[in-house]
């Protein structure tokens, strides 16, 4: 089809853009390269079906927006069958083979698809564009008060427009190519319905008017490709490489909240946390080039739907600009996200469940506040006593060790000593043995555990505070701390199963502690209830008062540790009537206390995070909002009060012990 000079003006072309966009490419690899540690191939190699299942399925971008999602799958599935198209459009144009012009099953099946896959493109990208540019929904930017490079506020969409244009620009021509091909043999094709359509238009035309429109139509198309190609790297169409391999190559973890090991016994260690870019870990750097930009994370944020400056979006925007613009690993993590968004996060995870990408926004945050307090004492003051109390006396509250069993006088509850064998150690945790609230949790717990003749016990004044928020407030020396010590008592005890009231507790157990050489079996005590009552050792009342309830998702029981069904089973074997906030499961809406937040006040903002929640809970008509977690036990019971709402909060063991026959 081509003239040899065309060939070689091609071939020429096709180099020069080559090698931009190769200079592209290997200053993105050598800026990942440099961050800390390295993939683990043999994690990856055991994740290739998931993510090949992934990539064609399109499956994370799904679970959020379902229309704009169809779209933008009706590209991505257009494109991957678009990289044979190209191929063989490229084969035709030099050596004059048409693949579209073979018989048989292969080429008849080939046809069909490059047929829909163009239309899909079209269709996907027109419609994209219209929501981008004329609906301009509001969730496709970030309010003025976030901090955001000011070249992205403008230079997204000027992205957003070029990469728009290139990909209509270049399946549009090669539609119309394909069309006047057609006309020009005469030729309706079954197998190509639209573009067969589309060719009838052209049945009168010019012979030499379609040669040459097939002719430029190739060029168009596939120019617009060479022409592409050096922009491609610092465009957001970047994704299309990174997004994959972000997902393949994730460190493997126990839980989205898995934070990494720092041994503090090393003294060989000096810096703590992320201070500037280059402290970041390789993944962190590749999330910035996986980000497609379409703020999902910042949608679902409770810091952000409630007013605070926070976006995990911004953040990984920011990254990514600091790069294009010519910024090395230098950068201080400050100047990507106000001290003030990193001190609003509750760690609650959401930004990384819902990511289609896989970003983890969060786990830069929690970088930055191991910087902040370890490099620098700068944090909140309000955390000071949280901190001093678990130095002084292994818990946040600073309530002495000697009154740790004080919540259980009067009732049968065993500690380690008198029990050394236990089928079941129950972690009581900090909040269920020292805060008033909480411990009624606790009494309830151990209710129905001598209900249920459960063979257990606690480790009573021996046991410590996880260390949960010391570590999401950056505080790791803390956290080794109490972590060393725990796992050496739980060692010691050799509990076959432990469970715990407080999902905080069981995430920290269960997914951080095997770093320290704890591997124990962990379970949620909702868990718990529902085999007692699965095995028939607990029986309810279910003649009540057909009482309605909705259950909030704790963020570290469901989204951390993906415990969905038992505390709603529990409560239908209590014969209640289950009724769901709008945001429930994985995308529940955070109480507010995660991240260490329960020790400090929230940052300024429209609303109050608790207050948030509960009036979506109230918004259900229920009688009571059950919880599985004491820290939401005490956000919510809060914003019941200043509501001065007669809705009851109720942990699910209570709701359980009060209904026990």
């Amino acid at each position: 089809m081509l003239t040899l000079v065309e060939k070689i003006l091609f071939a020429i072309a096709v180099l020069v853009s080559l090698y931009f966009a190769y200079r592209g490419v290997d200053r993105i690899i050598k800026l990942i390269s440099s961050g800390q540690g390295k993939p683990d191939w043999k994690a990856a190699f055991k994740r290739i079906p998931e993510v090949v299942a992934k990539v064609v399925s399109f499956q994370p971008v799904f679970r959020f927006r379902f229309w704009p999602s169809l779209l933008h799958a009706l590209i991505g599935w257009g494109f991957l069958i678009f990289l044979l198209v190209n191929l063989s459009d490229l084969v035709y144009g030099f050596t004059g083979f048409n693949i579209l012009e073979q018989t048989g099953y292969f080429g008849d099946i080939y046809r069909l698809f490059a047929d829909i896959a163009n239309v899909a493109i079209i269709a996907g990208i027109l419609a994209m564009a219209i929501r981008r540019f004329l609906l301009r929904p509001a969730t496709l930017s970030t309010r003025g008060t976030t901090l955001l490079d000011p070249k992205a506020r403008l230079g997204i969409s000027r992205d957003s427009a070029i990469v728009a244009t290139f990909i209509f620009v270049h399946n549009t021509c090669r539609y119309l190519g394909e069309s006047f091909h057609l006309a020009l043999n005469g030729t309706v094709d079954s197998w190509q319905p639209t573009i067969s359509t589309v060719a009838g238009l052209w049945s009168g035309a010019n012979a030499n008017a379609l040669v040459i429109g097939e002719h430029a139509m190739w060029w168009i198309s596939l120019g617009a490709v060479v022409a592409f190609l050096p922009y491609f790297p610092y465009s957001k169409h970047i994704h299309l490489f990174f997004a994959p391999l972000n997902i393949w190559l994730k460190p493997q973890r126990r839980s989205i909240g898995e934070l990494k090991y720092l041994n503090l016994d090393d003294t060989s260690i000096e810096q703590f946390g992320a201070a500037t870019m280059k402290d970041l870990g390789w993944e962190q750097l590749m999330d910035s080039y996986a980000c497609i930009m379409c703020f999902r994370c910042q949608e679902v944020c409770p810091a952000y739907n409630t007013g605070k400056v926070l976006s995990p979006a911004a953040l990984e925007i920011n990254k990514r600009y600091n790069f294009n613009h010519g910024g090395g690993t230098d950068v201080p993590m400050l100047n990507l996200i106000s001290e003030e968004a990193v001190w609003a996060c509750t760690s609650c995870g959401a930004c990384v469940d819902i990511c289609p990408v896989g970003n983890e926004p969060m786990r830069d945050i929690l970088e930055i506040r191991r910087n902040l307090t370890m490099m620098e004492s700068k944090f909140p003051k309000q955390l000071e006593t949280a901190f001093k109390g678990m130095e002084r006396n292994a818990n946040p509250w600073n309530v002495s060790q000697a009154d740790r069993m004080k919540w259980a006088e009067g009732l049968n509850v065993p500690t380690t000593e008198k029990n050394p064998e236990p089928e079941i150690l129950w972690w009581v945790g900090c909040a269920a043995a020292t805060d008033a609230r909480a411990q009624k949790t606790a009494q309830a717990f151990a209710k129905i555990l001598n209900a249920a003749g459960v063979n257990f016990a606690v480790l009573g004044q021996n046991e410590q505070c996880t260390g949960d928020s010391a570590r999401r407030a950056g505080r790791e020396d803390i956290f080794f701390g109490l972590a060393t010590a725990n796992v050496e008592i739980l060692n010691e005890v050799k509990a076959k199963r432990i469970v715990t009231t407080c999902p905080h507790c069981l995430h920290t157990l269960k997914n951080e502690y095997p770093a320290f050489g704890g591997n124990y079996t962990v379970i949620h005590h909702t868990q718990l209830i529902n085999e007692l009552v699965g095995h028939g050792k607990i029986q309810m009342k279910l003649d009540g008062d057909n009482m309605k309830i909705t259950f909030h998702d704790p963020c570290y029981l469901g989204r951390h540790n993906k415990v969905f069904d038992a505390p709603r089973d529990d409560l239908k074997s209590a014969g209640l009537e289950i009724v769901e906030m709008p945001r429930n499961g994985a995308r529940s809406f955070c109480c507010g206390a995660g991240g260490a937040q329960m020790w400090k006040e929230e940052e300024n903002g429209a609303a109050r995070v608790n207050a948030t929640r509960f009036a979506e809970a109230k918004s259900t008509g229920a009688n009571t909002v059950a919880v599985g977690c004491p820290f939401c036990l005490t956000m919510l019971t809060d914003a019941s009060k200043a509501d001065d709402a007669s809705m009851q909060v109720k942990d699910v063991a209570e709701v359980v012990a009060e209904r026990l026959k």
